[in-house]
């Protein structure tokens, strides 16, 4: 009896000491990476073979003795995960329970329109286009969200973001929704009331300053030219606003654009288009609601990045020869048809 329990003790020390090699080992010294997807509803037995498959672990059987030990079996998360063959058994577990899966940066720079983010995510491989827009466009979604109008342009707010393959479109246009629910904060919400503006107004200037200027000591500016507009009845005659009403835009603002029948064609309805024309940044809301203390009426490009700003038609008039009709004719540019961007046409 005795030479029985102690074959059974020998056994079970083996087992023990096979198990603690097997926790303390590791495949390979090899640390390149590894990608592996782990489709949704997969048994702990597929998880363990497409693990073996990719020499992540030694043994299968271990593995999953190892899963079941811990209670992991049904607790690894789906997804896509970056691994390496030096990583220790419950490394790898822990990793696969916690769901550390692979997440992508998104950059979305200021001013881009609900399409042109759209083609980032698709370029990601993350969201098809069409289906990003179908979401940014769904009237009972943008409701639940809390916000009014058939297209969440405006609200997707530009920022660095990462996200899983395994996201699904609602939930990334509401993350990128809620990042802007965060940065109009209170402080926001009250200076819009001073102004009498919507939260929707602020933003469609908000809009149409990040796509006038990309110099950010002009934001304030260009914010007050357009105030100042609004504050009398005068049209913006803003051309980003034009170029948003133009289907398939090739890059080249022409005279017959401006007469474009569009709500959103500034140079033909006064007041401000009825939505955002882009995704603005938050100093360009801070701009909108913070504009600069000057009286100027018109701003002009210097073709450097910067504008011109005039208190006068005859002044702006005068910066408009300056700056653009004489600096075309010396470099022999034509200029029927042509209107450099941020120019007011009379």
């Amino acid at each position: 009896m005795a030479k029985y329990f102690i074959v059974i003790l020998g056994l079970v020390g083996l087992v023990l000491f096979q198990g603690f090699r097997f926790l303390d080992a590791t495949p390979s010294s090899d640390e390149s990476e590894a990608r592996i997807e782990i489709p949704q509803g997969a048994s702990f037995r597929e998880v363990t073979e497409r693990l073996g498959a990719e020499g992540l672990i030694s043994s299968r059987f271990s593995f999953r003795l190892l899963g079941k030990l811990t209670q992991s079996e049904a607790k690894i998360k789906p997804g896509e995960y970056r691994l390496h063959r030096a990583m220790r058994p419950m490394d790898l577990l822990n990793k696969l329970v916690r769901g550390e899966v692979l997440q992508y940066p998104i950059v979305i720079p200021e001013g881009l329109s609900s399409r042109q983010i759209a083609q980032i995510f698709d370029s990601a491989g993350l969201v098809k286009a069409d289906t990003f827009l179908q979401w940014v466009r769904d009237p009972d979604f943008i409701r639940t969200l809390g916000f009014e109008g058939d297209s969440l342009e405006g609200y997707l707010f530009p920022e660095t973001y990462h996200f899983s393959k395994q996201a699904a479109p609602q939930q990334i246009v509401t993350r990128i929704v809620g990042q802007f629910k965060a940065i109009y904060d209170a402080a926001f919400q009250e200076r819009a009331k001073e102004l009498g503006m919507s939260q929707r107004e602020v933003v469609t200037l908000a809009s149409i300053i990040e796509k006038e200027t990309s110099a950010p000591q002009e934001r304030r500016s260009v914010s007050a030219v357009f105030h100042n507009r609004l504050k009398i009845n005068m049209r913006l005659q803003s051309d980003p606003t034009v170029i948003f009403s133009v289907d398939e835009f090739d890059g080249n603002l022409t005279r017959a654009h401006l007469f474009n029948d569009s709500p959103y064609n500034t140079y033909r309805v006064s007041g401000l288009p009825p939505g955002p024309i882009a995704n603005p940044g938050r100093e360009a809301i801070d701009a909108a609601l913070y504009p600069e203390a000057i009286d100027y009426l018109y701003f002009v490009s210097k073709n450097n990045g910067t504008h011109y700003f005039s208190k006068t038609l005859e002044e702006h008039n005068a910066a408009v020869r300056k700056y653009q009709i004489e600096r075309q004719q010396e470099a022999a540019v034509p200029t029927q048809d042509k209107k450099a961007d941020g120019s007011k046409r009379q």
